[in-house]
Parts: C-alpha cells; structure tokens; sequence
C-alpha cells in the first residue's frame, strides 16, 4: 500500500473528486498530533481543517493549504510553496493568507503536527484581532443619522 506521501503525491497529479477530498482531509486530520480534535467540514469544493472552532487549513485539489500570518509566511516560501490561488471570472485570484504545504512536510507526522500547530496559532491570532476590532461599541443613530453630542452652552 502507498504512504500518505505517494498517495498525496498521485491525488495531486490525476485529480480528486469531492469525497477523495473529504477522505484525504480525514487522512490528514488523524495525523496531526496536539491540536486535540481536529474536525472537518464543507469547505467550497473542497475540506476545511478546524481545531478549537479556528479554521487553520484546508484540502483543495488534492492539496493541503495551511493559514499563515507574517512570522509562518517565510519557511513556507523557503521550500518554494506557492499561496493559494483559483480562477475568478476576469482573473486568477490569489489568497496570501493560505499557502500549500510542502510535501517534504507531509511525509513525517510530526513535522506536519508542527506545521500544523503554527498554522492554527496564525489563525487564532487573526481572529483575536478580527474580534477585537468587532468589540468597538456602535456609533448611536437616531433615525438613520449619527447623533450629534450636545453642545455644552445649549
């Protein structure tokens, strides 16, 4: 039987249907260690990696996408990963925030955790800021116009 790197290896080339996808996401899921559970859903056509309610990472094509931040971004870039891209109507889209895993990576279990765990901090930290940025209090509105402070000589 093939190892989990010949298998990723041979998906990537002849392509994947939605439930190789879901089954190679499963795959992955069952090897990364510390992360405690790690779900998967629906994630367009392909499988989200979730850990503690964080998307960390994806399986797209028969390829894994891990999230990083400014600190993850440069190792993956140094073994020559690209960052997630698919065609838009006018375009190709690119997505700086998720890069292909290279696949020395996910020939070894705990290099892979590895990865994996410094992705998931990447997306924990991302969405601390989102949700800070989110606690601001509302601008007071009073029929559809934002409500002027009283002048103190009034």
């Amino acid at each position: 039987m093939a190892g989990p790197d010949q298998r990723l290896f041979r998906l990537r080339i002849v392509g994947v249907s939605a439930g190789a996808t879901r089954e190679l996401a499963f795959e992955i899921a069952e090897r990364i260690g510390g992360l405690g559970k790690v779900s998967i859903a629906r994630f367009f056509s392909g499988a989200a990696l979730i850990a503690g309610g964080v998307q960390f990472g994806f399986v797209i094509r028969g390829s894994l996408y891990l999230r990083v931040d400014d600190k993850t971004r440069a190792p993956f870039e140094a073994m020559g990963a690209k960052p997630f891209h698919y065609a838009g109507r006018s375009r190709t889209m690119t997505v700086a925030s998720y890069y292909e895993a290279p696949a020395e990576i996910l020939e070894d279990d705990e290099t892979l955790g590895q990865w994996a765990a410094a992705a998931h901090r990447a997306a924990v930290a991302v969405r601390r800021q989102d949700a800070s940025w989110r606690k601001r209090p509302p601008r007071k509105r009073v029929a559809g116009r934002v409500r002027k402070k009283a002048s103190p000589l009034c």
